[in-house]
């Protein structure tokens, strides 16, 4: 949206900003335009004159998590180290976990209902950077400078190791017990585990 004020973009972001915080407690589904309106302390019809409805404002999240959400992948240099490489990018997806915590759940509930508004984006955006940086891995394979390993599969069981410690904050913090710095942990298992996993034989 163009020619935006200043109090107008403030209000667009704030309404954002509640919505996330909705979206991620209660999905999509369970998320009212009447639960965000009130996080964001403004009033239904106010609200409604930026979005025109609840699906408007999930979208607009959606894609610019989606850009965020690549990032880390798309920094992984094909002509660096390649242990290396992959260990900065299990970092840069453990940070984004760290610091993004409602963003990941926000992904993750539109993934569990089928990713009915972010599919194509999915099959296209996300595969051609997955499928492209696994043409990388490969090639480190093939050049002897790491184990061979399945890279598609290697990229997602990176997602799953770093992206459970926000999705899964509570029992991760319930298990481990106080005075455990969960993210600092990780990295450091996932550093032994991936190193381990991926030094040629």
């Amino acid at each position: 949206m163009t020619g935006q004020t200043r109090i107008q973009r403030r209000n667009r972001e704030t309404i954002l900003t509640a919505a996330l915080a909705v979206f991620s407690q209660y999905g999509f589904r369970g998320a009212t335009l009447d639960q965000i309106a009130k996080q964001a302390g403004l009033s239904k019809p106010n609200l409604l004159y930026y979005f025109p409805s609840k699906e408007s404002i999930h979208v607009e999240l959606l894609e610019g998590l989606l850009d965020t959400w690549l990032d880390p992948l798309r920094e992984m240099n094909a002509g660096g180290e390649p242990v290396e490489e992959i260990l900065a990018y299990v970092r840069r997806k453990l940070d984004l976990s760290r610091d993004y915590p409602q963003e990941s759940r926000l992904f993750a509930n539109e993934i569990l209902q089928g990713a009915p508004r972010i599919a194509e984006n999915l099959s296209t955006e996300l595969k051609e950077l997955v499928d492209e940086k696994a043409v990388v891995i490969s090639g480190w394979a093939d050049a002897g400078r790491i184990a061979r390993v399945d890279p598609h599969h290697l990229i997602f069981s990176i997602w799953a190791m770093t992206q459970h410690y926000a999705d899964f904050d509570v029992q991760v913090r319930a298990v481990l017990g106080p005075g455990h710095d969960p993210f600092a942990e990780a990295e450091q298992f996932l550093n032994t585990m991936f190193t381990k996993l991926l030094r040629p034989v």
